[in-house]
């Protein structure tokens, strides 16, 4: 990846891919960095970076927990 400005280099991304998925995406990644933030990027465009922060990563994620956002899934076959 080249490296985007203000990102630290040594990010350790997590791949949010279902289980058992191959191929290339695109998904969504995950690095948790200095300072309490949280960076996400997509698969397909991986220099197009997005940071929160630690707290609003865990609301989000307790949001997520909870099926606050199921509204914006597709629905299962």
């Amino acid at each position: 990846m080249t490296d985007a400005p203000g990102i630290p280099a040594d990010l350790t991304w997590v791949r949010a891919a279902p289980e058992g998925s191959e191929g290339p995406g695109p998904w969504i990644e995950i690095a948790f960095g200095p300072d309490e933030l949280v960076y996400l990027r997509e698969t397909g465009d991986p220099t197009n970076i997005v940071t929160t922060t630690r707290t609003k990563w865990v609301a989000f994620t307790k949001g997520v927990m909870a099926g606050e956002f199921d509204h914006f899934a597709e629905p299962a076959d």
